[in-house]
């Protein structure tokens, strides 16, 4: 139980609680979301129009969104988000059961909901070390994760069945009720009035956040891993989801394969929570490129188990590595700038994958599915291996306790080049 101490901590406990209760709905969402597509009319083209344009909203504002997150308080940042999204998901719901939702429909609530996401994750990367003390910050990030995985065990297997039974409408309802939920735990919080970052211009916040992020070597090389590494699994979101529908039976097929992620995630999760590296840069690229064995796992597609299989490594490598890799960041950068570095993070990391999202269907049509898919697991392992022998990975930061919180940086270099991991 000593490895569950972060939940004593009443505040870390409410953020807790809201963050699972949001993970609840999100799960549901996974599966929905490119079968209600199908079942408005739509294919590969259209499925990967709408997550690009997720990724590309998440991607273009969440720079914007780490900056308002270090000038305001972040909890009424997170709020806000949670409203947005509540509402979305609600006329959704409406849309999907009175048969009226078209194509151009999901495109636009994509487009919020990516924004509202680009602002909500900055700031909760940020809140998470003002509501646990620095000790159990490891934890903290870790039982966010083990949280998550728990939920989406069951949550694609409930979805399958839900759109089966019903209408990928009740999914989307269950969502938007989850993110209400979320904001009355968020509501609830008492914390410590922080000092804010000293006001200037947006343009000059923004130059002191990238400078924060260029100046750690870890962190580019995290970047340009894991840029080059999200255009495919962009890819497998698309294309994973067709296959099942075409050849393993359907949203119940994927539902197991998404379950089968989750349990890797749980268990990610759990390691996270018991095991700190005593290299954690490298053992996260390692864990990054395991991302490639549920795409070899399509060509040509094997049984929905085992396929699933592949999804749990995967799963788990992404969990455990980010989970180190959030600690990281939160100890290494100064409180004021977190969720502006944390922002340079996302935008660096999401930025190419809208291209695998909108270039699957196309690509596979032009070239083959399995071509398609045998390059998106060499962009994804690839990079994460190639970077493995960088003094600046091999000699990155620790995660060794200390006597007091950092206040500058480590891992310096004179290059700046932007940072950003897995999403």
């Amino acid at each position: 139980m000593s490895r569950l101490g972060a939940l004593v901590e009443p505040q870390f406990r409410l953020l807790w609680l809201g963050q699972t209760t949001s993970a609840i709905g999100d799960s549901l969402i996974y599966v929905a979301l490119p079968f209600a597509v199908i079942e408005t009319g739509g294919g590969a083209a259209e499925l990967g129009l709408v997550l690009a344009t997720f990724t590309l909203a998440r991607a273009g504002f969440v720079v914007v969104g780490g900056v308002w997150a270090d000038r305001l308080p972040r909890r009424l940042v997170m709020l806000v988000c949670d409203a947005v999204r509540a509402v979305v998901q609600a006329a959704v719901a409406v849309a999907l059961l009175t048969e009226a939702m078209e194509i151009w429909m999901f495109v636009v609530a994509a487009a919020i909901l990516g924004a509202a996401h680009s602002f909500f994750t900055p700031a909760s990367t940020g809140l998470v070390p003002e509501t646990i003390s620095a000790a159990r910050l490891q934890q903290a990030n870790a039982l966010l994760k083990v949280s998550e995985g728990a939920a989406n065990v069951g949550g694609p297997a409930v979805a399958g069945v839900l759109i089966a039974a019903f209408d990928a409408g009740l999914v989307y309802a269950i969502d938007s009720l989850t993110f209400a939920a979320s904001a009355v735990f968020l509501a609830r919080l008492r914390l410590q009035p922080r000092e804010p970052s000293p006001r200037q211009r947006f343009l000059a916040d923004l130059s002191d956040g990238a400078r924060e992020a260029w100046s750690h070597v870890w962190l580019r090389v995290g970047f340009l891993a894991a840029a080059v590494a999200n255009v495919g699994i962009g890819i497998m979101f698309v294309l994973g989801p067709l296959i099942a529908a075409e050849e393993l039976g359907g949203a119940a097929a994927w539902g197991i394969v998404l379950t089968g992620g989750a349990i890797g995630a749980l268990v990610g999760g759990l390691v996270a929570l018991r095991f700190t590296p005593p290299r954690p840069v490298p053992l996260a690229m390692v864990a990054w490129s395991l991302g490639a064995l549920p795409l070899l796992a399509l060509v040509p597609p094997l049984p929905a188990l085992l396929i699933a299989l592949g999804s749990a490594v995967f799963a788990g490598g992404i969990v455990y590595g980010n989970a180190i890799w959030e600690t990281l960041q939160q100890r290494e950068i100064p409180s004021e700038r977190l969720s502006r570095v944390n922002s340079f993070d996302w935008m660096v990391s999401l930025v190419f994958m809208p291209v695998g999202q909108a270039l699957a269907g196309p690509l596979a049509e032009a070239v083959g599915e399995e071509r398609v898919l045998v390059g998106a697991a060499l962009l994804i392992a690839v990079p994460c291996l190639a970077v493995l022998p960088l003094h600046g990975v091999r000699r990155g930061p620790t995660l060794e306790p200390r006597p007091s919180p950092a206040s500058g940086s480590a891992g310096e270099s004179p290059v700046p080049v932007p940072p950003g991991p897995l999403p």
